[in-house]
């Protein structure tokens, strides 16, 4: 290799050191101006939502890691934003994980469980996000009425077909279907929807 194409070489993979120098020292500006200022409101909104969640720092971390791996790909537009969307899932993969429940009603919901955690993809993990809460929300249901509004309200079953399938009255479905989505509302609600269609509050 000849002394130039040496020397140029040399000078190309300086310029690049210093670009990605340059690059994370923009990136860490960012997340103490626009993310690192929400901890205690992060942590406190986690210590309300998520009670049964021991450790919230531990939560907080996992996600300040996420949403760095994510800001190096991809610009982030609004970091707040993107910061609870990204501690919610951690937080409610903790939740399940810890959870034992004998139906599982995941299955009953036809959604992709892939999620990318990108800025581009926010708006399809915000969707998935409801449908994890509103599965959460359906497994807190007691089985009767679980059932029930899963058959009416997730499989598109009336509440006549309902009732004659379960063999109980109409009426009963009709009272099962009214409780059953009242609490999953409120759930959804607490978690920061306002209802089970998954309209944000």
């Amino acid at each position: 290799m000849s002394t130039t194409n040496s020397a140029s070489l040399n000078v190309e993979a300086t310029s690049s050191a210093a670009t990605k120098a340059s690059h994370v020292v923009q990136q860490s500006r960012w997340f103490t101006e626009e993310v690192h200022p929400y901890d205690g409101e992060l942590k406190a909104y986690l210590r309300r939502a998520y009670p049964s969640v021991s450790d919230v720092d531990d939560v907080v971390q996992e996600s300040y890691l996420r949403i760095w791996k994510a800001a190096a790909r991809a610009p982030i537009q609004s970091a707040r934003a993107f910061l609870y969307l990204v501690a919610r899932r951690v937080a409610l993969n903790l939740v399940r994980k810890h959870r034992n429940a004998p139906f599982d009603p995941y299955g009953e919901i036809e959604a992709s469980r892939v999620i990318d955690e990108k800025p581009d993809a926010s708006e399809s993990a915000i969707v998935q996000e409801r449908i994890d809460l509103l599965a959460d929300a359906l497994m807190s249901l007691p089985p009767r009425c679980r059932e029930i509004v899963i058959l009416n309200k997730v499989k598109g079953i009336t509440q006549r077909e309902v009732a004659d399938r379960l063999g109980i009255s109409e009426r009963t479905v009709e009272v099962h279907v009214r409780t059953g989505v009242a609490r999953c509302n409120t759930y959804l609600r607490e978690h920061g929807f306002k209802n089970y269609r998954g309209d944000e509050a």
